[in-house]
């Protein structure tokens, strides 16, 4: 059967008080080239009421100290990007779908209703990549609803983002002002002197196929033990989840034993900037350091699992140090100029950022579905299951269709 939403047009939301009207600098870190992409997903919620028109709302309120999100992007003379406070607001589509959430599964894998229905979608005047934050709520004949986000990574980073939708949850919550004060102040990240700039990136269009699993608490719980018997340390849940994927994905593409694969993530980095930092928190520019992991293929594919994990954590181990010579200058290549090729793996961790925690009045979200899909980047995203499952849910589109089978096969065998 299929299902349809049906879209007002939409409007732009601006603050509900007098916001500074002046241009923003942006860190040396949010204008890495390759943030300016839009960040898209969606978040399911069992029941509201009136939720379009009491986000609304709040988001007007937030905007008042959020206030660079109702603003612009802007090309400097100097060829730097800033953001122009105008004012202007965020875009917001109020829509309603034709089906209840039962009916669609709470948007569980595979999607039911297509993504494009629930996430917003400018008017032809505004140019996307330019337009900070976009918001859609779809209400659905149950008395559930589904916000679909759409932000460019350039003004924040996943706890930054999390920091300022919370906020919105905050108001529809009765409280007068959000429980933390957002903090602009983009001086706060070193400015280390830039290296001459190569050639552009080389990105490569690979034909990437999706591919979603869920790992019981049981097993994670169980490599977790083993760790903590072998190495004497604990490992996280997210060390698991990118070891076995790393090493599902190597066995899988079968490159030439001594060949390097890569695996990256991006780690917070404000605990490192703590002397600088309010101690309050707030900060939601982005704050991060590219952790690339690096081993040959014949070595990943070989060893236990449990060595794939100790791998990880001694590169995660590395980051204060990395960071500060990064800091300082003290580096022979940016390691924020990142390379999109075949033998690299790129994982996000939706966990821990903040949109499991949000509430506009009616309880969490029951499912949070990311779409951070490039076919220029191998790409796995640990989440979580829709609720009441416990455990993990490892999202890739990391490998070509000759390598699905084994892949698929490799990842079976760990759930």
């Amino acid at each position: 059967m299929a299902f349809s939403v049906t879209r007002k047009p939409g409007c732009l939301v601006s603050p509900s008080e007098p916001t500074p009207v002046e241009t923003l600098y942006l860190s040396i870190i949010d204008r890495v080239a390759g943030l300016r992409h839009l960040v898209r997903s969606l978040h399911v919620f069992k029941r509201g009421e009136e939720p379009a028109k009491v986000i609304k709302e709040a988001l007007s309120r937030a905007l008042v100290q959020y206030y660079p999100f109702a603003g612009r992007f802007v090309d400097s003379e100097h060829g730097d990007v800033r953001v122009a406070c105008t004012g202007e607001g965020a875009w917001f589509v109020e829509a309603t779908a034709d089906c209840s959430l039962e009916d669609v599964k709470y948007l569980d894998h595979p999607l039911l209703i297509s993504q494009d229905e629930l996430l917003p979608e400018p008017s032809q005047e505004i140019e996307p990549i330019n337009l900070p934050l976009m918001m859609q709520v779809t209400e659905f004949t149950c008395g559930g609803f589904v916000v679909g986000l759409i932000s460019v990574h350039t003004i924040a980073d996943g706890l930054g983002a999390a920091q300022f939708i919370n906020a919105i949850g905050e108001l529809t919550r009765g409280l007068a002002k959000p429980a933390v004060t957002p903090v602009w102040s983009r001086e706060l990240i070193p400015n280390p002197p830039k290296l001459p700039l190569g050639p552009p990136p080389t990105f490569y269009a690979f034909k990437l196929q999706y591919y979603t699993l869920d790992i019981s608490p049981d097993h994670i719980n169980d490599i977790k033990a083993q760790y903590f018997e072998s190495m004497g340390q604990r490992c996280s849940t997210f060390d698991v989840s990118i070891a076995k994927a790393w090493q599902a994905r190597t066995r899988a593409i079968k490159l030439d034993p001594n060949e390097e694969v890569h695996v990256c993530f991006f780690a917070n980095t404000r605990q490192l900037l703590h002397q600088v930092m309010p101690s309050e928190g707030g900060y939601y520019g982005n704050c991060f350091y590219p952790v690339t992991v690096t081993a040959t293929s014949g070595k990943v594919a070989a060893i236990d699992l449990i060595n794939v994990v100790k791998i990880i954590r001694d590169a995660k181990a590395k980051l204060p140090g990395e960071f500060a010579k990064w800091a300082v200058g003290d580096f022979k290549e940016d390691p924020y100029e990142l390379s999109f090729t075949y033998n690299s793996l790129f994982v996000s961790d939706w966990t821990r950022l903040g949109f499991l925690e949000v509430d506009y009045g009616w309880g969490p979200p029951v499912n949070v579905v990311p779409f951070a899909y490039y076919d220029f980047m191998a790409v796995a995203i640990i989440g979580a299951p829709p609720s009441p499952k416990k455990g993990a849910r490892i999202m890739t589109q990391c490998v070509e269709k000759e390598h699905m089978q084994t892949f698929q096969s490799e990842m079976k065998a760990f759930s």
